[in-house]
């Protein structure tokens, strides 16, 4: 007589299926267009493949292709297909370790051969071969000993020294015909589901990133569930490449770099512009918003790192110099100076909130090999704000600081995700603390309506933190605000006010920043608007372009005039062609910019091409500055 078992699914719904049934029958069973795209599943909470037999009653998720964990399948496997081909190719490839990005995989590993982009359409067409030959993956639970002696058999010494670190008793083994691999987690069924990847390019890391151990080669690759999504990809990726802010940044004359002070960038004129910009909108949305600014030493007692408690936990990445015997420390952040301020005098309860911002220039050291322009600098100017508040203004006050963020970035056009990290394994404080500050950002979180994702273990050592993730044009995402919550500093630096009853009591500090760092910010922005700011940020606002030396006197009183609105002006007086002017101004990628010949001179009339338009139209004077000064005023985008 057959014996039944009872499989709950994801949704609740409960099916009878046969003792035995292979998970695939299962999902057929569920839908037909499910078991079609079905390659693996979760079992009373262990990872299962889609052959595997169900033996006993429990609970079931079958992971669809189409799903998130679909995808990640799809990209392991990639890594692996790509080392799979590695091996057939080359022939002597020690194995380090591969995984997956966020939009395709990478694979680290030693081989005599020194590996190039030339190489990579063979290597490609090593992986067509495997794909087409669907060799089944298979993943076995053996030993730690019988892992050792599998990947001694084969020569694998970085996977024995990996296994070796386990501390678990169990290794999972993944295999595809000859080639075997350490790995956990979802895979495809077989090679034969992997259908749109490429390779792009190859750099050297050492082994465990440390600079003692050996170096590896180190491939990239992109992988999708198709070529449709493929190709858009790499569609992006080239339109990246279009914006990059180093080279735009060139281009444009904005900002350089010098190996006299390396990660440090160099604001030129154009770009001080920009820079300045962002603070003065900063200084603007922050005054109204009840912020007072002050500035702090850049350079402070190494002590005072002692006592906030980032020596312990930042001191790697902090710069250092002896000053009268003393030791001094080039501050990596603002925090500590904003503390002192606070100390310094004596506060009511009716005092509070005190919200103290800084425009703080900050160095903390960053290996050479992870600089990358604005993006990764050692030293940046962070848009920092710390708010001292009592426990019952928490709430609102961080409800505030939403609000902020929220104008800020709708000024910019960005559109963001929000996420809240939780305390991290090193970090100060009792259980109480940390539990009141998650559930005082929770509570905010809710009552904002805000969807979040939870990033356990990731908040500041001091404390738990919002991040908030912006979207820029290619639909990247980079972290810049953040809000912080902080019962330790109080603590540390003995920080008080008078309460009602005219007792000592610790404030609670927020720490706050909305464009993080503002290198960072400005780096983002020339990819986001691809170089073309908008007009109250572009450093050159309108550029006159006189047709001849006969009309120099009306471009020079045009722009006098344009200058007297405080819009920013340049004329062109280069004995050039005008049709190469106007090009060399579209390069440039300038708001306006205004030809003037005989009729422009006759009718106090300006000619006006704004960038991104191909034709020009014929506007007064006047009403040309007035929509200048309103998307100025406006910050219209």
């Amino acid at each position: 007589m057959n014996e039944f078992i009872v499989i709950e699914l994801a949704d609740n719904q409960q099916i009878k299926v046969e003792k035995g049934t292979a998970l695939i029958e299962v999902a057929r069973k569920i839908a037909t267009s499910l078991g079609k795209k079905a390659i693996a599943g979760n079992f009373n909470g262990l990872p299962v493949s889609i052959n595997d037999l169900l033996m006993e009653s429990g609970k079931l998720e079958i992971i669809s292709i189409d799903s998130n964990e679909g995808l990640s399948a799809i990209r392991q496997t990639a890594a692996r297909v790509f080392i799979h081909a590695i091996q057939r190719v080359f022939g002597d490839a020690n194995l380090g370790v591969g995984n997956q990005t966020e939009n395709g995989f990478y694979y680290d590993f030693h081989s005599n051969y020194r590996i190039s982009k030339e190489n990579f359409n063979v290597i490609e067409e090593e992986m067509k071969k495997i794909i087409s030959e669907d060799i089944p993956i298979v993943a076995k639970l053996l030993s730690r000993q019988e892992a050792i002696q599998l990947f001694e058999s084969y020569n694998q010494s970085y996977k024995v020294e990996l296994i070796n670190e386990y501390k678990q008793d169990m290794v999972s083994v993944y295999r595809q015909g000859q080639f075997v691999d350490i790995f956990e987690g979802p895979h495809l069924p077989s090679t034969g589901w992997l259908k749109a990847y490429k390779l792009l390019e190859v750099s050297g890391v050492y082994w465990k990133g440390e600079d003692t151990n050996d170096v590896l080669q180190r491939v990239y690759g992109i992988a999708f569930r198709n070529n449709k999504e493929l190709n858009e990809h790499l569609k992006r990726i080239e339109e990246a490449k279009k914006r990059d802010h180093r080279n735009l940044g060139k281009q444009l004359e904005l900002f350089m770099f010098s190996n006299e002070a390396p990660g440090m960038p160099f604001y030129l004129p154009k770009g001080q512009i920009i820079r300045q910009a962002l603070e003065d909108y900063s200084r603007e949305v922050q005054r109204k918003s009840g912020y007072n600014e002050v500035r702090t030493p850049s350079m402070m007692n190494q002590k005072l790192w002692e006592e906030s408690g980032h020596w312990n936990h930042y001191h790697e990445n902090m710069y250092f110099s002896e000053v009268d015997k003393t030791n001094f420390a080039l501050k990596p952040m603002n925090c500590p100076g904003h503390m002192l301020i606070f100390k310094d005098k004596l506060y009511s309860y009716r005092d509070l909130p005190v919200r103290i911002a800084e425009f703080g220039q900050v160095h903390r050291h960053e290996f050479s090999g992870a600089l990358n322009g604005l993006l990764r600098v050692r030293t940046f100017c962070q848009d920092d704000a710390h708010i001292f508040i009592r426990e019952d203004q928490m709430v609102e006050e961080i409800r505030n600081v939403f609000r902020l963020v929220d104008e800020v970035y709708q000024t910019f056009g960005f559109s963001y995700k929000v996420e809240l990290s939780t305390r991290p394994e090193k970090s100060l404080g009792n259980d109480a603390f940390w539990n009141d500050s998650e559930a005082a950002l929770i509570q905010v979180l809710d009552s904002l309506g805000i969807d979040y994702v939870l990033n356990e273990g990731d908040g500041a050592f001091y404390g738990p933190k919002i991040d908030f993730h912006i979207e820029d044009a290619l639909h990247r995402s980079h972290q810049c605000a953040t809000i912080q919550l902080d019962y330790q500093m109080p603590e540390k630096f003995n920080l008080s006010y008078i309460n009602e009853n005219n007792e000592k009591v610790r404030p609670v500090v927020i720490h706050r920043a909305i464009f993080g760092s503002i290198d960072r910010f400005l780096g983002i922005l020339i990819e986001h608007y691809a170089g073309a700011f908008p007009t109250w940020l572009a450093p050159t606002q309108v550029k006159i372009l006189p047709v001849a030396r006969a009309h120099e006197e009306y471009a020079n009183a045009l722009k006098e005039l344009l200058l007297s609105h405080n819009i920013r002006v340049e004329i062109d007086y280069r004995n050039e062609k005008l049709g190469y002017r106007i090009r060399e101004a579209q390069l440039e990628k300038l708001p306006y910019v205004l030809v003037v010949g005989n009729q422009e001179v006759n009718e106090n009339i300006v000619n006006v091409r704004k960038y991104g338009e191909k034709t020009s139209v014929i506007v007064n004077v006047e009403d040309f500055i007035s929509k200048v000064c309103d998307e100025i005023k406006f910050k219209q985008l």
